[in-house]
């Protein structure tokens, strides 16, 4: 269990952190969402010790990770992966790990084969795309059977069959009864992977709840309506008291009652439909919209890129 109080970590003037608590919980994969900019990075360096916090606490298991005596064995983690000697192979980079962290060899040929690695063990890490040093990276997490495993940004790289891949594995380990945090920009892999979110913007926490919740909370699903009628349409549903959005192209969005009840009361009504959808709401949706005063950094919209 990774538990922060009041974690706090300013720079100069700065405040990259500010005052933030949240609890992640064992046999759960937490999602660990923000822009760029919130302090997601630096949240995660002061779990793992490698930063200080200005004020607060976090702990893993209950103490402070400094003070584990086998960090390897008790928390993986993956903050950069190419963080590797480029002259060492991939396995002398998982032995030495291992030797110095008392974690049996034979551990290092299971990993590898875990990440997919065994037939490139021996080539020197500085050859490896992207992808392999992601999953190199993730092997060094798994090195020590950890309880605790905080994987950042872990699919960076990953063609679409290593992205499945990392988000079973994250599944697994959480099934496993393990702590899993993980964090990513990739919102439609984070949706599927993840069962509970913690969200910050600006370095403070905006959510903290499960996925269903977020979503529910932050963005809501509607009827998509179209009809050669979409005037008469749209008078005779807020007739009934429904939540009705007019949009282009003959679309209304409807909210307040379900597609099939729509599609009956309109039909009362003698009016045509040509189209009655269920749009649900996405993680990238609620995500957006409640972000979206603690964005740093705006790009230009597309109109205004000269050509």
């Amino acid at each position: 269990m990774i538990v922060a109080s009041g974690l706090t970590k300013t720079y100069g003037s700065k405040t990259a952190v500010d005052g933030i608590s949240f609890t992640v919980e064992p046999g759960r994969v937490t999602g660990f969402l923000g822009p760029n900019g919130a302090g997601k990075s630096t949240t995660m360096r002061m779990v793992l010790g490698l930063d200080r916090p200005t004020a607060g606490s976090v702990t893993v298991n209950g103490r402070r990770y400094a003070d584990s005596p086998a960090p390897l064995r008790e928390v993986g983690a993956l903050l950069e992966a190419k963080a590797v000697h480029p002259g060492r192979s991939a396995r002398n980079h998982l032995r030495w790990l291992a030797a110095t962290n008392g974690i049996p060899v034979g551990r290092v040929d299971e990993v590898l084969d875990l990440v997919g690695l065994t037939e490139v063990a021996r080539q020197r890490v500085g050859k490896f795309s992207l992808g392999m040093g992601q999953r190199l990276g993730i092997a060094v997490a798994l090195l020590g059977d950890p309880r605790v495993v905080v994987l950042d940004e872990p699919v960076n790289g990953l063609d679409p069959e290593g992205i499945r891949w990392v988000r079973n594995l994250a599944r697994r380990l959480a099934a496993e009864g393990r702590t899993v945090f993980v964090s990513s920009h990739l919102m439609s892999e984070m949706a599927l992977t993840a069962d509970h979110l913690v969200v910050i913007g600006r370095g403070r926490v905006l959510a903290d709840c499960s996925m269903s919740d977020f979503i529910a909370e932050h963005a809501a699903s509607y009827v998509l309506v179209r009809s050669p009628q979409r005037g008469e349409v749209a008078d005779v549903l807020r007739r009934h008291g429904l939540d009705v959005a007019v949009h282009e192209d003959d679309e209304l969005r409807v909210q307040g009652l379900d597609a099939p009840s729509i599609g009956e009361l309109v039909g009362k009504n003698g009016l045509y439909l040509h189209e009655l959808t269920l749009v649900r709401s996405s993680l990238e949706d609620a995500f957006m919209t409640l972000t979206a005063d603690s964005v740093e950094y705006h790009a230009a919209t597309p109109a205004g890129i000269a050509r």
